[in-house]
């Protein structure tokens, strides 16, 4: 059977050595189990793709079609989804999974695994243990040219950085337009048999059903989406039954479209304006990034099952009997998925499409939920409230100001394009583009992690990057028509991320110059202006093998110090989880009552320590270091524990400086740009002490000035 290593936070090693243990599972119970996730991905992974013939067709401007030309268009839309869906998508980039993560902060934690260029990771870190997710980690003697290049050059790494975070951006983008161009073309099928709805109806139907839906989502998926998979499964087998159907009424014929020689002649007949229709056509291959993203929550197997067996021919299927229909009717394209479906199912079909694109809007609201909690933890975007709505999925999660925000551009973007036609321009560019991103760092992660031969791996990048390039090229001409505004929505989000990074990197650095080394700290403390309090201090500590200069500033000012004080640095790591073992790491700093504690986390594990939980696991961590390094086990445990007990029950606080930049005349432009506006980013997002769930009465914040 295929073992998953890691999912659950365990190392390749305990995890291999635990499934030897397991009964072997027979190729019977293997293939069930994936066949039944398989048919659950329908509801989560494939959302906007499977919606997309609700808007492919009225998304393109159509003038004065011919036979000629739905038959090159029907065989664009067939290759694109073969070469990308089925060859890059469900053929290479679900193996490019990180710990069974996927996506394109999955492919960046790869490259920062394997090659120095994650500027998060600390260089102190033990690389042996929170790194062995990735079996065969390189090492430095063995890394190629391009690895020691990236290592080397701070641009280049920058570069991979700002890709690496567009094309998260873009995902963000995406689940803005993806709840408004399918709901908005669901509910456009009432003017069909009522023309005299007007547009401004449709338009209020849908921004209230997008209202309910975000406004439900502080309640979670969870009581709602045992549906999902039925209703994404209704409209899945319905659809291409329905295509067969158009396809055997109107141009049983139209399977000779799949030879190439149509798309050739599509473009020599149509020249600029064939190429101009592109920005239409990708808009079929839309949710295809979802596969990959959301490569967590299922196997690589039910994926790939779930696409290959119902998906790939669902949307084959009905984009033919779609293509027929319009053939004979070539002027009807303005509304090419209701005009297809016969009069005898309109209505069931309309509700089960409407069903479905709340589904698909959903799903991508959801994930982006989970991306910026993931940019969170990695320290790539300012704080939000995360809130986890269901206690047996940690990845079921809910932002209120990401929901809302959310919310308002929908609203924005259907007032603003008023159907889905003109949200198809805009669709296009957040479609192509992550795509795009996906294939650069897709190349890098084959020539630096997977060894391949360069000449294999430009097989792979040189079809894809001119294919997505081309399709790049005709989407941006929809940039002055409306798609100027999520390709500013991505760049605006990047900018922050970028900025907040810089910002995070420079205090780094600056405390790493002015820290306190470890073995000045005892002479520190044993002045005599410093007096030992009562009590239990978790100081929060940004820096590993020293203290903050922020230290110094609290017992300038405070002149005390707790009876014991643990010195919490928390590490995000590039992985999507760590094991409980290697969690936390704590070591006694040679005064009584002093300990260095280090929290590892990945980027799907949850930070929220409520209650008592924080303080006994620091204890049982405190428990297996004095075993580790004591020969006198029952003593120095009972002391410790005693000593902590007390502690806590004299009162626990936590204390974390706020410093911030002194930005000055001979500060450089560029810091003064990305530095300031940092600086508000910092003063406008939550503090950090709330998000981990920590009691208001027990936090202290004070502030430092840090020279740029």
């Amino acid at each position: 059977m295929d073992v998953e290593v890691g999912g659950d936070g365990e190392s390749p090693a305990t995890g291999k050595c635990f499934a030897r243990c397991l009964p072997r599972e027979t190729s019977n119970s293997s293939f069930r189990r994936d066949f039944i996730l398989a048919y659950k991905t329908l509801g989560v992974v494939f959302g906007g793709l499977v919606t997309s013939p609700l808007y492919v067709y009225p998304s393109m401007n159509l003038e004065s079609p011919t036979e000629e030309d739905y038959l090159g268009i029907y065989s664009i839309m067939f290759w694109t989804l073969t070469l990308i869906g089925v060859v890059k998508y469900i053929c290479i980039a679900l193996n490019a999974d990180d710990n069974g993560e996927g996506g394109t902060f999955a492919l960046y934690s790869l490259l920062c695994k394997h090659i120095n260029i994650g500027s998060l990771q600390s260089k102190s870190v033990n690389s042996r243990t929170i790194f062995s997710y990735s079996d065969g980690a390189l090492a430095t003697e063995t890394r190629n040219k391009l690895g020691k290049f990236l290592e080397k050059n701070i641009i280049a790494q920058r570069i991979v950085l700002f890709i690496a975070m567009s094309g998260v951006c873009m995902l963000i983008g995406d689940g803005i337009l993806t709840p408004a161009i399918s709901v908005l073309s669901a509910i456009e099928g009432l003017r069909g048999p009522f023309p005299s709805v007007s547009k401004v109806v449709v338009e209020g139907l849908s921004i209230a059903v997008l209202l309910a839906l975000f406004l439900l989502q502080k309640h979670g998926t969870s009581r709602v989406s045992f549906l999902f998979s039925p209703i994404m499964g209704a409209w899945t087998f319905t659809t291409p039954i329905i295509g067969l159907y158009s396809l055997l009424k109107y141009y049983p014929s139209i399977f000779k479209a799949l030879s190439p020689h149509y798309i050739v002649h599509f473009f020599l007949r149509n020249k600029s304006k064939g190429w101009q229709l592109l920005g239409g056509t990708i808009l079929c291959i839309t949710g295809a990034e979802a596969m990959f993203a959301d490569l967590g929550h299922f196997n690589k197997r039910s994926i790939q099952m779930a696409f290959l067996l119902t998906i790939y021919p669902s949307l084959i299927l009905t984009y033919a009997g779609q293509t027929a229909y319009l053939i004979r009717h070539l002027n009807d394209h303005s509304d090419g998925f209701y005009k297809f479906v016969p009069n005898g199912v309109y209505w069931p079909m309309f509700i089960i499409a409407t069903l479905a694109a709340i589904v698909a809007s959903q799903s991508l609201i959801s994930a982006s939920f989970s991306v910026i909690k993931q940019s969170l933890l990695l320290d790539y975007f300012p704080r939000v409230r995360i809130i986890h709505t269901s206690q047996n999925k940690e990845g079921e999660v809910y932002s209120p100001e990401t929901n809302y925000i959310l919310m308002v551009l929908c609203v924005v973007i259907i007032l603003y394009f008023g159907d889905g036609k003109d949200i198809g321009n805009a669709f296009g560019v957040v479609v192509i583009l992550v795509m795009l991103i996906t294939t650069i760092l897709l190349t890098i992660v084959m020539i630096i992690i997977w060894r391949t031969p360069i000449i294999i791996a430009m097989l792979y990048f040189v079809p894809f990057f001119i294919m997505e390039g081309v399709y790049t090229s005709a989407v941006f001409t929809k940039i002055p028509q409306g798609g100027w505004i999520p390709f500013a929505i991505s760049i605006i989000l990047a900018a922050v991320m970028f900025s907040w990074h810089y910002g995070r990197q420079r205090k780094l650095e600056y405390e790493m110059k002015n820290k306190i080394p470890i073995d000045c700290l005892d002479e520190l403390l044993s002045t005599p202006e410093i007096q030992r309090v009562a009590g239990i201090c978790f100081f929060y500590n940004k820096i590993e093998d020293g203290i903050t200069p922020l230290f110094g500033h609290y017992l300038k000012t405070m002149r005390s110090l707790h009876k014991v004080t643990i010195f919490v640095t928390l590490r995000y790591l590039l992985v999507a989880k760590v094991d409980s073992n290697e969690r936390i790491i704590i070591r006694k700093l040679g005064i009584d009552g002093v300990y260095e504690c280090v929290i590892h986390c990945g980027f799907a594990d949850s930070i929220a320590w409520e209650g008592d939980h924080f303080f006994i696991e620091i204890r049982d961590s405190l428990e297996k270091h004095i075993k580790m390094n004591s020969g006198e086990f029952s003593r120095h445990i009972e002391e410790e524990n005693s000593e902590l007990e007390n502690a806590k029950k004299d009162g626990v606080v936590h204390v974390r400086g706020k410093a911030n930049f002194h930005i000055s005349k001979s500060t450089i432009l560029f810091d003064k740009i990305l530095l300031g506006f940092y600086q508000f980013l910092h003063g406008n997002c939550r503090s950090a002490l709330p998000n981990m769930g920590i009691p208001l009465h027990q936090r202290v914040e004070f502030g430092m000035l840090y020279e740029t």
